[in-house]
């Protein structure tokens, strides 16, 4: 069963919401900064390996958005 994470990116992907795309990975950016700039007694190695990981779904998204786009544009219309 795809991850939620999955089940978005593939929505944004299916919508062609590029724009979505890119916020979810501003946010996840985001958060992975803000998680590995933390020092302190708590290991947040979990948390920033599950956001690296988000964040790799996202980019594979983003890439078949382009190639979809790519396709579209080199299809001939008749």
């Amino acid at each position: 069963m795809p991850s939620a994470i999955e089940q978005i990116v593939d929505a944004y992907v299916r919508l062609k919401n590029r724009r979505g795309l890119d916020e979810l990975m501003m946010h996840r950016q985001r958060l992975a900064i803000d998680l590995k700039s933390r020092s302190g007694g708590y290991d947040l190695s979990l948390p920033i390996d599950k956001i690296d990981e988000e964040i790799a779904i996202i980019e594979q998204g983003l890439s078949r958005l382009k190639a979809q786009s790519t396709d579209s544009s080199t299809t001939p219309r008749t």
